[in-house]
């Protein structure tokens, strides 16, 4: 029987008193201070080193001193919207990315050379393309794919994660061909002549997890390709060292099935779960989840339930999310809709009238429109002034959008690295409105609180590159899109990699802060992203990532 016990009881560590040139505590009032004490995973006092010794005093406690000298400390940052199995997972992958492939024949020789090396039948496997980075500005095409196998299923995955393209093989062995509709919620694409591409979207990915899989219906894109249960451990392992090499403590996994639910379990019985995890079931087990009786947040310090992850479109870097007048860029692609509108708003309905918190991603104007009328009507229904629904990228809202959601309280969860890794794309994609992608200015003007994230895999889990894109909205290309109005400042910023991020995954009684009573998860830099020059803030290094008091990560 799996045991979860062991995180019950408060992490035993020595006390301490850490000192630094500057603790930034993002508590209500921005304090800083010089020095903190903790005892047992948890903050008894943050001032200065004298108040410290008197409270540790007061207390009866022998502690050990660590001085951090003139490094700067944060709280630890809370990636809200993450995918951690998933991002292992690509870790094992081939990286077809803009720094290992500028053109399809480079992805063809990288793929051929990875499955030399796998044993028959092996599906070869690659990530990280974005066709507007490559030579050709298209997607590769499944003919191309089958140079590198025709016996063995061969999936490049998009950038985005919400598609790719497979080779013929791939399509043969799961009953796929021109006649196949396509499924609610996905494309098979075709060609003028109503052949396969090779490309499929959202929906249509779930032929990537077998007869025996995971299946997720048209609830979202299927990623959840599976392995032997110990590479899993294996990936997350892989992926928990990155975000703790980020300073990320915290993370909120967005869509969770039973694979992730099952991993996440073997993890915790192992004593191998060092980061914390708030998990979002996606919405293909809400009825599940409602008939176990799942209505509120439950957990340990380590691994808890959240809420509900739902999907309104598709997403604007593999360019399915909705745009029903087509893209600029492709007057004949429109992206799809998950759910029709009626569907979906009796899905959040069902979820609000229980108590559960939703985070729906919607990345168009249209998605957004039917998530808000959504939200406001089961608020209507059953009022909750601390309902927190989510939605996740936000990209494109309208600003009468923005104002009704801050009317019902609804918490955007943004990804400035989206912006800064292909902001571009999206002015290419729908036009001059792309300026607009993640307008965090507008929220703040507005009253939103805003959440940043990574959305890992799709992005590094870097905090600090994603807090210096929000305050500069400059892009990995040099461009800077959109008026200032759109920008934010860097103790914002941090906020919402923090305080604001722990409130909108329920957490903030314990995380978020560096405040007496919560847990010592911090973050150790070796520069201040407060006071330095903002362009130069993803280069400050993250020197040490603490959890509950204990050290878990340091800069080599």
């Amino acid at each position: 029987m799996r045991k979860l016990t062991a995180f019950d009881r408060p992490e035993q560590v020595a006390a301490r008193i850490v000192t630094a040139h500057a603790i930034h505590t993002a508590d209500a009032a921005d304090s800083t201070a010089t020095a903190m004490l903790f005892d047992r995973g948890r903050i008894l006092a943050v001032g200065s080193a004298e108040q410290c010794r008197d409270e540790a005093a007061r207390a009866g406690l022998t502690v050990e001193h660590v001085d951090l000298g003139s490094a700067v400390v944060v709280p630890g940052f809370i990636d809200a919207h993450a995918h951690p199995l998933m991002y292992g997972q690509m870790m094992t992958w081939v990286d077809c990315g803009p720094g290992k492939a500028s053109s399809i024949p480079e992805i063809v020789a990288l793929l051929s050379a990875a499955a030399a090396g796998l044993p028959e039948g092996r599906p070869v496997r690659g990530y990280g393309y974005e066709h507007r980075n490559l030579a050709e500005q298209r997607h590769p095409t499944r003919h191309e794919l089958d140079q590198v196998a025709m016996n063995r299923e061969v999936y490049l995955m998009n950038a985005s994660g919400h598609g790719g393209v497979v080779n013929s093989y791939t399509f043969e062995v799961n009953g796929v061909n021109r006649d196949t509709p396509n499924p609610a919620g996905g494309e098979f694409f075709r060609d003028a002549d109503g052949e396969l591409t090779g490309e499929l979207s959202d929906a249509a990915c779930n032929i990537l997890t077998g007869v025996h899989g995971v299946k997720i219906g048209h609830h979202g894109p299927n990623f959840h390709l599976a392995d032997e249960p110990a590479e899993h451990l294996r990936q997350l392992d892989l992926a928990t060292q990155r975000f703790l090499a980020g300073g990320v403590t915290t993370i909120g996994d967005a869509q969770v099935t039973r694979r992730e639910f099952d991993m996440y379990l073997r993890l915790a019985e192992a004593g191998r779960l060092t980061l914390r995890v708030s998990m979002y079931l996606l919405s293909s087990l809400l009825d599940e989840a409602l008939e176990m009786g799942m209505v509120g947040q439950f957990g340990n310090a380590h691994l808890s339930f959240a809420g509900i992850k739902f999907y309104a479109d598709g997403t604007l870097g593999g360019w399915t999310a909705y745009f029903p007048d087509g893209y600029v860029g492709d007057p004949c692609r429109t992206g799809q809709l998950y759910h029709e509108p009626a569907e979906y708003a009796e899905l959040i309905r069902k979820a609000h009238a229980a108590g559960l918190q939703t985070a729906t991603h919607a990345q168009s104007p249209t998605a957004i429109e039917m998530v808000v009328s959504a939200i406001e009507a089961a608020l209507a229904e059953n009022p909750d002034d601390d309902a927190r629904h989510r939605i996740e990228h936000c990209g494109l809202p309208t600003p009468e959008q923005i104002g009704r959601m801050a009317a019902s309280g609804i918490r955007p969860v943004n990804q400035p690295q989206h912006y800064f890794n292909w902001g571009e794309g999206v002015e290419e994609a729908i036009g001059t409105p792309g300026e607009r992608f993640n307008p965090l200015g507008e929220f703040e003007e507005a009253g939103v609180a805003m959440t940043l994230s990574s959305d890992a895999p799709v992005a590094e889990p870097i905090p600090l590159e994603a807090i210096q894109t929000a305050v500069t909205r400059v892009t990995r290309r040099g461009h800077k899109l959109g008026p200032d109005s759109l920008r934010i400042s860097a103790l914002s910023a941090l906020r919402a990699h923090t305080v604001e991020a722990a409130v909108s995954l329920g957490r903030e009684s314990d995380l978020g802060s560096l405040e007496s009573g919560k847990y010592a998860d911090f973050a150790v830099l070796a520069g201040d992203p407060l006071t330095c020059d903002p362009e130069n803030i993803s280069g400050i290094r993250v020197l040490e990532t603490w959890v509950g008091g204990e050290r878990r990560h340091r800069s080599a």
